[in-house]
């Protein structure tokens, strides 16, 4: 089979090479899967860059990719949830990763299936992101009736992020360019920020929870308008002391993050607010939950472009160079 495999860690070169690979084998607990399509990610990109060792080192050669939408074609004995020919999608184990690739083998309790009106290139563009919402929203211990601003809402983050806040029983404040407005009001959000005419510090106060999707200089303004006691979570800024702990990193590796992030655990003490980081893990579960969300609201997923699996490298250039309007796909079937 072809697969698109990180052969070492480079500051300046993100480029994968295709190689030929044998199938997969799968254990009691897992699948064999056909991939249809896979979507493109910046840290696809932050892997081959070697930017994410500190939370987990990759051995190398290694098949990149984090997220895909494949037909199941084989399963092992003690799998339950699913049946030959289902079309399923996931975001892989943090320690499994490799959906560049036109077979993998995923554990059971990574999949869920895909809802029956979305294509496969635009479920594709589902796991990761989605995922990354509701494992946010966890962390924050969410309650209904509460308050959440979604910082840059009209991006591919905000365009999931907002459906499923608004789902959970929060509601949404956002932000963004003002020609996407209707668009996000439409998700969910009951109030909407142009942020070039506005800004949000000094309209907002009392906020319950943030979900920080831009980091930089945005992270503490987004604490200050937090009530005393709320919860800010950061897709964007840096891992801390509590990141490291939670995701049962080796001692040495805590006492760095604990170092590197006391910038931002010193700034959310300043104003009486929590601060944590997030790095999306797989979940079945959750992923189902969200499938359920979407085919209730037949949520779209914007694309921007589809490329072939020959050419993987230039999806992935498209993606570091940034200004998407949308997610990158590679399809499996071109």
């Amino acid at each position: 089979m072809k697969a698109a495999q990180i052969e070492k860690y480079d500051k300046n070169n993100i480029k994968v090479n295709i190689v030929k690979k044998e199938k997969p084998t799968i254990t009691k607990n897992e699948l064999l899967i056909k991939v249809v399509a896979a979507g493109v990610n910046p840290v696809d990109n932050m892997i081959s860059r070697g930017e994410v060792r500190m939370i987990v080192a990759y051995k190398l050669p290694i098949i990149s990719g984090n997220e895909f939408v494949g037909i199941v074609e084989k399963m092992g004995e003690q799998v339950s949830k699913f049946n030959i020919g289902d079309r399923v999608f996931a975001r892989m184990p943090l320690n499994k990763i490799g959906t560049f690739s036109e077979y993998i083998s995923v554990e059971e309790e990574a999949l869920a299936k895909v809802p029956e009106y979305l294509t496969s290139i635009e479920a594709a563009a589902i796991p990761l992101t989605a995922l990354t919402i509701m494992q946010a929203l966890e962390l924050m211990g969410i309650e209904k009736g509460k308050t959440i601003f979604i910082s840059g809402g009209t991006g591919s983050v905000g365009a999931m992020a907002i459906p499923i806040a608004k789902a959970k029983g929060l509601t949404v404040i956002t932000n963004g360019s003002v020609e996407s407005r209707d668009r996000v009001l439409a998700l969910g959000a009951e109030k909407f920020i142009d942020y070039m005419t506005e800004d949000y510090t000094k309209i907002l106060k009392n906020i319950d929870y943030v979900l920080d999707t831009l980091g930089g200089k945005e992270t503490e303004k987004q604490m200050s308008i937090l009530k005393k006691g709320g919860k800010l979570v950061s897709l964007r800024a840096m891992p801390n002391g509590s990141f490291a702990k939670r995701m049962n990193l080796p001692k040495w590796k805590q006492i760095l993050l604990t170092i590197a992030g006391s910038k931002f655990d010193k700034m959310a003490a300043k104003y009486g607010v929590t601060y944590d980081f997030i790095y999306v893990e797989s979940n079945g579960k959750q992923l189902q939950e969200v499938a359920e969300i979407f085919e209730k609201l037949r949520i779209k997923p914007s694309i921007d472009t589809v490329f072939s699996f020959d050419r993987i490298n230039d999806a992935l250039y498209k993606v570091e160079n940034g200004r998407s309007k949308g997610k990158t796909v590679i399809s499996m079937e071109q």
